[in-house]
């Protein structure tokens, strides 16, 4: 099923809503580019049908961390809307960066499947009321937070530059990755 198909009318009625964070504020001044690409996330909404007057930024979580509980307010801010039926689609670059926990993950997806909220991020378009597409959202969720304790395997722009616990950085050796000291 192509990603354009699982968007319906019904859908672009609703806000197209980009949620835009970084954990730090060390990531927001190292990390500009990917700010930035969040914030391009908006061109993807209009591009899957979103009039721009319907497309909502969300960044008040810009510099909170995931692991900090009930400190989200544009995350929870999000889930209200999602839950009130007012949500067509969620975009992000990576979705399961939506929540840093599974509690918080599951509570979205559960809201969003039965209000008929697609899920989208630079892999695809998710409905997560669809049994395939709710058992990637719900891997992608698991593994998130799987590597959110561990910072040496957190998700990096640039797995090269990927911090190790030895001190050294991982590097592409072809297939998978080694390490350097």
């Amino acid at each position: 099923m192509s990603e354009h198909s699982k968007i319906t009318a019904s859908h672009r009625s609703r806000m197209a809503v980009i949620y835009v964070r970084q954990s730090t504020l060390a990531q927001l001044e190292r990390n500009s580019e990917s700010t930035a690409r969040q914030y391009n996330l908006t061109e993807r909404a209009v591009e899957l049908g979103w009039p721009r007057s319907a497309v909502r930024v969300v960044d008040a979580d810009l510099g909170v961390s995931g692991s900090v509980l009930g400190h989200r307010d544009g995350f929870e801010s999000l889930v209200a809307d999602v839950a009130l039926g007012q949500v067509g689609i969620i975009l992000a670059l990576e979705v399961s960066r939506l929540a840093r926990d599974n509690a918080a993950w599951y509570r979205l997806l559960d809201l969003a499947g039965p209000c008929d909220t697609l899920v989208a991020d630079a892999d695809g378009v998710y409905h997560p009321g669809l049994f395939n597409d709710r058992l990637v959202l719900g891997m992608k969720g698991i593994m998130s937070e799987a590597l959110s304790g561990r910072p040496d395997k957190a998700s990096y722009p640039d797995p090269r530059v990927m911090p190790t616990r030895a001190g050294g950085a991982l590097a592409a050796t072809g297939c998978g990755r080694g390490w350097s000291a």
